[in-house]
């Protein structure tokens, strides 16, 4: 396949553009400055192209200041509302748009799944809620379109378990805020197999949770890393802490919603590393 991907050069842009290069495909990268071209010549850059993966938006693993929040927004709704704007325009349409969300969708100490769900009613809730708005265009144009909302992605070499690594390692880990909020997470390997799924089996559109079908606590986290790791974790870093570190960012790491990827167990996927020790395990080489 001919395949574009928009976010390319980010942590998970950078594993799938060489998981799905391995396969055969052709791969293409959208870059930032390209979303300054006109809609014309934007849309020359996914002319005849099979796929778009939109990845695209600015961290949210940071201190949400008004002029920040703005950037996260822009970032993605700008940047979809561009990718469909594009859809109409090409002769040769792409056949299938592929677009990132999150499952911060989803009201915080809640029981999800794509069925049975209560949407959020705060910053990172409305800002999905108008970032699959904006996806969800191309259909008007005839064009499959599949949702992933992701869960935290766990890897080593990345994203939020690469970041915690060392503190754990020093024995420096520990539970953050109370610990009772849930953490839905997925492994690299199950997004990437997750996203090959979609792509090779065209009755697949519509809403996906990308999350592991074992969501846990962070206290169970918590445990389970410092377990796999060999080293204590006794330290706690209170919610006020975190708070002040990253204003409205904090509520990522301080509230969580226990989410289900029922649609995909449904359609026969099959996850490799479903439960989180085995998956710490395996990863970390332990």
């Amino acid at each position: 396949m001919d395949i574009v991907i928009s976010g390319a050069s980010g942590f998970i842009g950078g594993a799938l553009g060489r998981f799905l290069s391995a396969g055969g495909n052709s791969i293409k990268a959208v870059r930032t400055d390209d979303y300054l071209l006109s809609d014309e010549a934007f849309a020359a850059k996914i002319e005849g192209a099979d796929v778009v993966i939109n990845l695209s938006g600015a961290t949210v693993s940071a201190r949400w200041s008004e002029n920040y929040k703005k950037i996260i927004y822009s970032s993605r709704i700008e940047t979809t509302c561009k990718i469909a704007a594009a859809f109409k325009l090409c002769r040769r349409r792409p056949k299938l748009l592929i677009n990132a969300s999150a499952v911060g969708i989803y009201a915080s100490g809640g029981v999800h799944d794509e069925y049975k769900y209560e949407y959020g009613k705060d910053f990172l809730a409305s800002l999905c809620l108008d970032w699959e708005a904006a996806a969800l265009k191309v259909k008007e144009e005839g064009a499959r379109c599949v949702i992933f909302r992701f869960g935290i992605v766990l890897d080593k070499c990345g994203g939020a378990l690469n970041k915690m690594l060392l503190p754990f390692s020093l024995g420096l880990g520990g539970v953050l805020a109370g610990g009772a909020q849930y953490m839905s997470w997925i492994t690299l390997d199950d997004l990437l197999a997750a996203f090959n799924f979609v792509l090779n089996d065209d009755k697949q559109e519509g809403v996906f949770n990308l999350t592991s079908p074992a969501p846990v606590t962070n206290a169970e986290f918590t445990a389970a890393l410092a377990l796999v790791l060999k080293r204590p974790a006794f330290f706690r870093v209170p919610e006020f802490v975190l708070n002040l570190m990253l204003s409205g960012g904090a509520k990522i790491l301080c509230e969580g919603a226990k989410v289900y990827p029922k649609r995909l167990l449904d359609a026969g996927f099959k996850f490799r590393q479903a439960e989180l020790k085995p998956a710490l395990t395996q990863m970390l080489g332990k």
